[in-house]
């Protein structure tokens, strides 16, 4: 008798190898972002401190150390470049809480709600500009164009999903360009640098960018998908503010999709923003369940994973690009 085979479980993604790879030059990556958030405006460091100290992943710089580490590149100047890319992200979320009114970001009450809208915008313009001082210390021209050009194609993604913000009409395709602006621009930019900053080919720089923009994609796919399914003490926000906020997102755009009538009448009225309270929301949820639209949105973000991980086969199978790879199925795994 043939003995019956049990798989063996696979084992869950984690960010741990990225993490362990990135470490030493990350510690210098912190030193310089807590150096360059000082000012002789004490409300600056407190601000930014409050949203900086808060326990992000820092996913955005780690792709500029791995990328570094992938290409065998030894000098210092990616830690500068690191910090300059953190900022950008940072000033983003603090003008991004003061246009969506949010209460909560990485678990703690949002900078908005605590400082204020007029000192969370002025010190999100500080903190753009310290990136700015930061790439241009770095001396190199296509460094400064390429996270230049990211921090605009931000700036219009954002507005971009303000002008479809509440629109039910809004299509898969115009969705996936504007988190292909408002995310995956910095993703692709953070990994693009250190190919630059290595003297690598084109072929090697494409590649990174490639890795980076489809990571960002699926990163964004899935914390779309969470809105809708994790709860506020893991997402570190208030659940549903996507919702609320009457934002078109994949789970919403499929749900509506593949909804009867009666379904798409009540989604017409909650992305105008007449449907938001919380059995609302629950109802959101359910018709989302229905319709499987959070495992199509996760299943899209798999493709676009897996097309980050082929972007980066062109180098050489090393520890940097099996935590790479990891890091993209992580961001597909990942609950929060």
């Amino acid at each position: 008798m043939t003995a019956e085979i049990v798989p063996l479980p696979r084992k869950t993604p984690t960010l741990d190898p990225m993490l362990a790879l990135t470490a030493p030059g990350m510690n210098s990556v912190n030193a310089v972002i807590l150096d360059r958030m000082q000012s002789e405006i004490p409300l600056i460091p407190a601000l930014a401190g409050h949203l900086i100290s808060g326990g992000g992943k820092r996913l955005r710089p780690m792709l500029t150390l791995a990328g570094a580490e992938l290409v065998g590149y030894n000098g210092t100047r990616h830690h500068k470049l690191a910090a300059a890319v953190e900022f950008i992200h940072t000033a983003t979320l603090l003008h991004d809480d003061v246009v969506d009114g949010s209460e909560m970001r990485r678990g703690k009450a949002a900078a908005n709600i605590i400082f204020g809208n007029p000192a969370t915008v002025l010190v999100g313009d500080f903190l753009f500009s310290r990136s700015f001082e930061l790439m241009t210390e770095d001396g190199s021209l296509k460094v400064l164009k390429i996270l230049s050009n990211a921090s605009a194609v931000i700036a219009e993604g954002e507005v971009d999903q303000l002008t479809a913000q509440r629109r039910i009409e809004t299509s898969e395709e115009r969705y996936l360009s504007i988190i292909g602006a408002k995310t995956a621009a910095l993703f692709a930019a953070a990994s693009r640098i250190a190919a630059v900053v290595a003297e690598c080919s084109e072929r090697e720089e494409q590649a990174l960018d490639d890795y980076g923009r489809n990571l960002g994609v699926a990163f964004q796919l899935v914390d779309d998908a969470i809105d809708y399914d994790s709860d506020a003490a893991q997402m570190g926000k208030d659940r549903g503010d996507d919702f609320r906020e009457g934002k078109m997102t994949l789970p919403v755009i499929l749900a509506y999709a593949r909804g009867s009538e009666e379904e798409r009448k009540f989604w017409q009225a909650a992305i105008l923003g007449h449907r938001t309270s919380d059995a609302d929301l629950e109802q959101a949820i359910a018709l989302i369940a229905k319709h499987g639209a959070l495992e199509a949105t996760r299943d899209r973000a798999r493709h676009f994973a897996e097309r980050a991980i082929d972007a980066i086969s062109i180098f050489p199978a090393n520890k940097a690009r099996a935590a790479m790879a990891e890091a993209a199925l992580f961001a597909v795994a990942r609950g929060y």
